[in-house]
């Protein structure tokens, strides 16, 4: 059946992206999984605290079936759910993402794709679990895609996953910048940096 099909691929999408996510911190200091890279504060582990809540909630009480642990609110005015405190362990959160994740994966499979659910918080409340699915689907891509800037940023690794990472060619990326930014010179008339569009 369509709605059977179409359940199952994106839950394993959902997986796929998930794994991706987690890979982005593998072999990465306890300071630069933490540390802010850009001018939002944005960090690889605080990105994996953030869906967990995400998931805990959009998978949990929308449906009826609490995450077993107390939850914190996300998106706190302190932008709480985005970093990881000093008494806060890579573990820690590591193993609340995991949790998290097992709690939405015994939700997406006991449900129908078209089961009932309310997310109090958007414009329009009362929902399916293939919208919510999608949206934590989307949220999760989107994270993953910001975790993959930031890895490159720190180390140069990139890919979706260890098996499709290539050998780092530090010549050739140079060789590539070179060229896009002589393309980029070139399409804003010869000028030497960024200006304002006009």
């Amino acid at each position: 059946m369509i709605n059977d099909f179409a359940k199952d691929f994106l839950h394993g999408r959902l997986k796929v992206i998930r794994e991706a996510l987690v890979w982005k911190l593998d072999g990465l200091s306890e300071y630069d999984v933490r540390r802010p890279l850009t001018a939002t504060g944005t960090n690889l582990l605080g990105l994996v605290k953030h869906l967990a809540t995400c998931e805990a909630w959009y998978f949990g009480e929308v449906f009826g079936r609490p995450f077993p642990e107390p939850l914190r609110h996300w998106r706190d005015a302190d932008g709480s759910d985005l970093w990881v405190a000093q008494d806060e362990t890579r573990e820690q959160i590591l193993g609340f993402y995991q949790r998290a994740c097992d709690h939405a994966d015994a939700t997406i499979q006991a449900l129908p794709v078209d089961a009932p659910g309310h997310v109090p918080w958007w414009p329009h409340p009362d929902v399916q679990l293939f919208t919510v699915v999608v949206h934590v689907l989307q949220d999760t891509t989107r994270h993953a895609g910001h975790a993959d800037i930031l890895r490159e940023q720190l180390d140069g690794r990139t890919g979706l996953r260890a098996e499709h990472e290539q050998r780092i060619d530090t010549a050739a990326r140079e060789t590539y910048r070179a060229k896009l930014e002589q393309a980029a010179r070139a399409a804003a008339g010869g000028s030497s940096g960024p200006t304002s569009a006009r």
